[in-house]
């Protein structure tokens, strides 16, 4: 509430009246209410505040150490204690090496890009490369993280609900475009995961995390109210494959956000859970069986009673279910489309209208924001999205034709931006290639 307070503008020691858990739940006794109202009252009329607002840019932190090993590690002892840090090692956001990460910007370092939710902090291009610098990234991942900034803070996304939520949901980047391969990031086997030969994922992702600790507010049980967190220091940052996407399959920022194919973006929604689908067959199916049964075991999976859906239901996402090239290729060979395959998933993930009722879905769907969302109590069975396209299918992983992994939702939107690059991009690529080693597809190991 103070995180919320404040990124409305209000002081963030506003008066308030707090009450335990046991008044939210079920069949609870409200006299309590009535008992304190007093301390509503006193708060409406007689509160003042006693934050004072600082002048000037924050101050530089300075530490000192016997050996530089000592002072890294009084500077990682700072950073926790000031609840700056993430529980991991970082780099300490020196001034050279902030002043490094800035050439990767094509905007001056005081552009503001906008508010934090929810506490509000004002988010500059230099935020963004003061926190992946702690992240241990470089100059040239710094276009995606800002594209992706850009993107959380956009009104639809409603990032401040977001934030703030029980339900643990954590930012989803799709990277299009060449900037993927350019940067190191990965598209292919572990693409959710760390890398050594890519990357760059973990390290936006991380800087992602900690802008929305450290400006935003998100510490847990204190700005964030997630249950059990969202399971990763490094959110999701990857590539789509588009050089092993089928013929005529458009890349997914061409699909959802209509951008030419070829272009540099990054695509955002935010995910709420993770799950592994078994899709191949075990026997000696022909292809079309395996196929056949492996979509409706992805729909099976997507065909859950879970109302954080609700939140994408008119115009964000449900999720987005991951197919391997190998797996695209296979579908493509038997006349499979995107659009056919978000049809199929759609019309197969429907709920019969008496689970809905059995899992007490009627009143999430009644109280919805969402007038459409509201009217689709009507429907029976009931589809976990307004519309096929509101799926989002992606091209990725590596190249075996066992698994796909859907991503659950709780996305009011889908933000897609474009990435902007500075002149001295290429030079910035030779200066990653000379530190990093080659990397191109030829040098991995």
């Amino acid at each position: 509430m103070k995180n919320a307070v404040s990124g409305l503008g209000l002081a963030p020691d506003a008066a308030m009246v707090t009450f335990p858990i046991d008044m939210f739940l079920p069949g609870s006794d409200l006299s309590a209410i009535t008992v304190r109202k007093k301390e509503f009252y006193n708060g409406l009329t007689q509160w003042q505040p006693d934050f004072v607002q600082s002048a000037g840019g924050a101050q530089m932190l300075s530490v000192e150490g016997a050996s530089y090993e000592d002072a890294l590690q009084k500077a990682n002892n700072l950073l926790l204690t000031n609840l700056w840090g993430d529980g991991l090692p970082v780099w300490p956001a020196t001034r050279e090496r902030v002043d490094w990460i800035l050439r990767g910007s094509a905007l001056p370092r005081e552009q503001v890009l906008g508010k934090f939710p929810p506490r509000g902090g004002v988010t500059t291009v230099e935020t963004c490369a003061v926190a992946l610098a702690m992240a241990g990234g470089r100059p040239e991942y710094l276009p995606v993280l800002i594209a992706a900034v850009e993107a959380c803070l956009a009104p639809e996304a409603l990032f401040d609900q977001l934030q703030a939520t029980s339900g643990s949901p954590f930012p989803v980047v799709i990277v299009n475009g060449p900037i993927g391969k350019d940067i190191r990031l990965n598209s292919g086997f572990g693409c959710l995961g760390p890398d050594p030969q890519r990357p760059a994922g973990a390290s936006i992702g991380r800087a992602l995390r900690l802008l929305q600790q450290n400006v935003g507010g998100a510490l847990p049980g204190i700005g964030t109210m997630a249950i059990f967190g969202a399971m990763r220091y490094t959110n999701a940052v990857f590539a789509e494959d588009e050089a092993s996407l089928p013929k005529g399959w458009q890349p997914h920022a061409t699909q959802r956000h209509g951008f030419a194919p070829g272009s540099n973006s990054v695509s955002v929604f935010f995910a709420s859970g993770v799950t592994n689908i078994r899709r191949r067959g075990a026997k000696k199916e022909t292809p079309e069986e395996d196929v056949t049964q492996g979509l409706h075991r992805m729909a099976d999976f997507m065909r859950t009673p879970n109302f954080a859906v609700l939140a994408g239901w008119e115009n964000g996402t449900p999720g987005m279910m991951m197919v391997s090239p190998v797996v695209a290729g296979m579908m493509a060979k038997l006349g499979w489309t995107p659009p056919k395959l978000r049809e199929f998933l759609w019309q197969h993930s429907k709920i019969p209208m008496e689970q809905v009722k059995r899992a007490g879905g009627l009143a999430w769907i009644e109280i919805d924001a969402s007038p459409l969302a509201r009217e689709s109590i009507k429907l029976d069975p009931w589809p976990i999205a307004m519309k096929p396209d509101n799926i989002i299918l992606v091209v990725a992983g590596g190249d075996h034709p066992t698994h796909s992994q859907w991503l659950q939702a709780h996305s009011p939107a889908v933000v897609g931006r474009l990435v902007r690059t500075p002149e001295s991009f290429d030079r910035l690529l030779a200066e990653s290639d000379r530190d990093l080693g080659c990397g191109s597809d030829e040098c991995r190991i």
